[in-house]
């Protein structure tokens, strides 16, 4: 064979593979979707401050914007309203306690929003309950504190929120690299019956992810190490429409700035994901905080009729949009 001939072969051979290619992977030539976003609101119904310059030991209750509404992240208020707005799952975070109990609280320490100081798990869950966790929070650099004294008896326990919200899908929250918290948490999540386990799902750091998916194979978790062993597999082989096993009934939070580089991105990747059972979320921004879609300027930032799932810090302004 000589030399153009090769060429002219390995020309058409390239050529094929790339409209194959294209029409395996461009949402014109898929199952059209309907319907509206999947919707989670991030700490339930929370009072909202700009991300500019933050840290990870940034004081965010100092930095609020002008309240909006009364609601305090992570409390059984704020998650009976965020449903009530249209959620279809809510997030919340945990911290041990002494007593072997998780409390439903955010920051690392106690310093920050509440009238304690030092971390949840130097503190029972009784003690807790008599913090005061709006006594931090100021939109005026410290001039006024409209939540303190508010605050007091409202950080609720693991127990308290799941069986007050029974037949509600919950995203969980490791807030540690911990292996400990997660079989800690694999044992409170069997003493809950089998239909309200398929309720829950899990994220953090890689450890206590490992350990709790121990215990507990079946329940759908995320954290970097089972993001990475879906995503990057697929970007890999993905533009062939198979689907890497470490894909399957779990939940993708996939930063905003990189969705474009997934095969098949938008509804040919949510068909996909979703014949394997797994719920994608989509983050605002480039993933290193919880930014969300947290107005309707956001949301035109999303291809037309997006379907698949949107991480919203004000799910007030954004579910009645679509709801």
């Amino acid at each position: 064979m000589n030399f153009k001939k090769l060429v002219k072969k390995s020309a058409i051979v390239i050529l094929i593979l790339s409209v194959f290619i294209f029409a395996n992977n461009t949402s014109l030539l898929t199952k059209e979707r309907k319907g509206d976003p999947f919707l989670l609101a991030h700490r339930g119904m929370a009072q909202t401050f700009s991300m500019h310059g933050i840290e990870g030991d940034t004081c965010t209750a100092e930095r609020i914007y002008e309240p909006e509404h009364t609601y305090l992240e992570n409390t059984l208020p704020s998650i009976e309203a965020a449903f009530k707005e249209g959620a279809d799952m809510v997030e919340f975070d945990i911290r041990p306690t002494k007593d072997g109990e998780f409390a439903v609280f955010h920051d690392w320490t106690l310093d920050c929003r509440t009238n304690l100081t030092g971390e949840p798990k130097e503190y029972t869950m009784e003690q807790l309950k008599k913090a005061d966790i709006g006594y931090g929070y100021t939109a005026d650099g410290g001039k006024t504190y409209p939540f303190r004294g508010e605050g007091v008896g409202l950080m609720p326990s693991l127990k308290e929120v799941l069986s007050t919200f029974p037949g509600k899908l919950f995203l969980i929250h490791i807030k540690s690299n911990d292996r400990e918290e997660g079989s800690l948490l694999a044992e409170k999540i069997l003493q809950l019956s089998d239909s309200q386990r398929d309720l829950i799902t899990v994220y953090g750091g890689d450890a206590p992810i490992q350990s709790l998916k121990k215990v507990l194979p079946d329940i759908r978790v995320m954290s970097k190490e089972t993001l990475k062993g879906c995503l990057i597999p697929y970007l890999s082989y993905g533009w062939s429409g198979a689907v890497p096993d470490d894909c399957t009934e779990t939940q993708l939070h996939i930063p905003q700035k990189y969705v474009r580089l997934l095969w098949g991105w938008p509804d040919k990747f949510l068909n996909r994901m979703e014949a394997v059972e797994t719920r994608v979320i989509i983050v605002a921004g480039d993933g290193t905080w919880s930014e969300g879609f947290d107005s309707e300027k956001d949301l035109e930032t999303l291809p037309s009729n997006y379907t698949g799932g949107l991480w919203t810090n004000r799910i007030d302004k954004i579910a009645p949009i679509f709801k």
